[in-house]
């Protein structure tokens, strides 16, 4: 049998929003579609919800919940990388992206486990390697899977100095997944670069990451002028922004504010 999504909701006895927001954040929507008609859920897609269901009520964190509901072979992302086989974690990351969006893959799978090999690597110094290669790996396939075209509405950079660029190359892609097209800078922007950019590309939102404060505070925030301007990353901890400038604390949070804002 297939249900519609009114029915699910009232079968499991949670809101049509609910059940809007788990497909949205967390790929946990229905998995058919027939000529002309809205995406029907099946018997798995409702089991997998029921079980969504009981782990929330009990207390698991939704984004916990939806991560261990997801297909052992996700899990296979791990494996690649203690190999070191860059390919397979491309295709790993790139069909994970394909079944569950960008942001439930980055939030459920890859973010955890680029920060469990950041602490291994901090308490044992070794895995480095590894981390490497899933980083890599981890970009190429955001640039595969998010690709947008047309002018772009917003314009994204490190700071000046701050080489961790992969934060930009996930909000990208989760951005292009919404239609929205981005220009990415990448690391190490000099100030006097992203203020020339900004007058050049005439974005309509600015993104800037940094992971640390010494390279916060070497953005010029107040040199960027007529454009709504927003931050990221654990750099900006205590950082007294500029009026008009905006942090966001998690992925989710960023790409609903900068298509509030476009």
């Amino acid at each position: 049998m297939e249900w519609s999504a009114g029915a699910v909701a009232r079968m499991l006895g949670i809101s049509p929003t609910t059940l809007r927001t788990w497909d949205r954040r967390y790929g946990l929507g229905p998995s058919t579609r027939h000529e002309g008609k809205h995406r029907r859920y099946s018997e798995d897609d409702v089991a997998r919800l029921k079980s969504m269901v009981e782990l929330t009520n009990s207390g698991v964190a939704p984004a916990s919940a939806a991560a261990s509901l997801m297909p052992s072979g996700d899990l296979d992302f791990e494996a690649a990388a203690d190999q070191l086989d860059a390919a397979r974690m491309r295709r790993v990351a790139v069909g994970l992206i394909a079944r569950h969006g960008v942001v439930h893959t980055w939030d459920a799978v890859l973010m955890p486990f680029l920060v469990e090999m950041g602490e291994r690597v901090s308490a044992q110094a070794c895995g480095v390697e590894v981390e490497h290669v899933a980083s890599g790996s981890i970009s190429d396939a955001m640039r595969v899977s998010g690709v947008a075209v047309g002018s772009p509405a917003a314009l994204l950079a490190c700071a000046p100095d701050e080489q961790h660029s992969l934060p930009l190359d996930v909000l990208a892609a989760a951005l292009a997944e919404q239609g929205c097209v981005s220009r990415n800078l990448g690391a190490r922007v000099p100030a006097a670069a992203l203020v020339s950019a900004v007058t050049r590309l005439g974005p309509r939102i600015v993104f800037v990451w940094a992971h640390d404060r010494v390279y916060a505070d070497q953005v010029p925030l107040t040199e960027i002028e007529g454009v709504p301007v927003l931050v990221g990353g654990p750099g900006w901890d205590d950082v007294a922004l500029p009026e008009g400038v905006q942090r966001v604390d998690t992925l989710l949070t960023a790409v609903e504010t900068i298509l509030n804002r476009i």
